[in-house]
């Protein structure tokens, strides 16, 4: 574990839409247990709540969650407000629409459009508020997003949500979004051995709009938590610093644009702060080439 002072604020602030946030952010996935969704052990409640408190007071103040993130007798959302409620006046807490699990937590058919407005209301209910600081519409394979953005579109206008993103979503999808309301932030697979996605990424960036790589961590882990073996190149530069190669894969994340926010997630305090810690680690010019095509095809 990094033994040093550790603040989510050494890797800089962006804005989603009026919301200044610290880059280094919280993702709440693994709250609820041992491994995805309502696979594995449930967590320990006391632990997970005791690592959302440690978070915010190391400068984390962007939350990612949703209200299909929960396992046998955890919930992610649940969580958020036990730990959290009431809430500080910075803390964005963002949320993701879409997807649909029943009470088993089996996936279903994904949501309508006109069941979008249930989703939005039980984030609402399970976290406490009277309105959601951003909602993420994740793409389920459709080409077309216009109707799905447009439904939350309706509920910005209404109040119910302050601003909105797109998750799983190809260039297109942004040019269709951003013809029916405003995208503060696209959340994307993305990281060292993740294949494309710099497409998005520059258009992010040409844009002025948060990039919020998922799993960057995980790699090919994906859901099931960090890669079982370890690329050499990152390998290589963590003994060249001192780190774990989970900081030296958040740092690399960064490094790809000061509009990249990172969301790494954990149920442990100890790698809490490893993660945080990778806010002020810095990379050569030639540990970042060397670290470009680890698992990538060479651009």
């Amino acid at each position: 574990m990094t033994t040093h002072t550790v603040s989510a604020t050494t890797a800089g602030t962006w804005t989603l839409g009026d919301r200044t946030v610290n880059r280094l952010g919280f993702g709440a996935m693994r709250l609820t247990g041992s491994a995805a969704f309502h696979q594995g052990t449930p967590s320990d409640r006391g632990r997970a709540i005791g690592v959302l408190r440690r978070a915010v007071g190391l400068g984390v103040n962007h939350i990612d969650t949703a209200a299909f993130y929960f396992s046998r007798l955890r919930s992610a959302n649940e969580l958020i407000n036990a730990a959290l409620s009431p809430y500080p006046d910075d803390l964005v807490i963002a949320t993701k629409v879409g997807p649909a699990r029943d009470a088993d937590g089996e996936w279903v058919t994904p949501a309508r459009p006109d069941q979008l407005r249930g989703q939005v209301e039980e984030n609402l209910r399970q976290l406490g508020r009277d309105h959601l600081d951003l909602v993420n519409l994740r793409l389920m394979g459709q080409e077309s997003i216009s109707e799905h953005f447009g439904a939350l579109a309706e509920l910005r206008a209404a109040g119910l949500i302050r601003h909105l993103g797109i998750s799983g979503a190809r260039p297109e999808h942004l040019t269709q979004a951003q013809e029916i309301a405003p995208v503060v932030c696209v959340q994307n697979r993305y990281g060292i051995d993740t294949p494309g996605g710099d497409e998005m990424l520059r258009a992010c960036a040409a844009h002025g709009i948060a990039f919020v790589p998922f799993f960057s961590i995980a790699g090919e882990g994906r859901e099931a938590g960090a890669v079982r073996t370890e690329h050499d190149q990152v390998d290589a530069v963590a003994r060249a610093h001192g780190v774990s190669p989970a900081q030296v894969r958040l740092a690399w994340t960064l490094e790809q644009g000061a509009h990249v926010l990172a969301i790494p997630g954990t149920g442990d305090p100890e790698h809490l702060v490893d993660n945080l810690a990778a806010g002020s680690l810095r990379l050569t010019a030639e540990e970042l080439r060397l670290l470009g095509p680890a698992g990538r095809p060479a651009s």
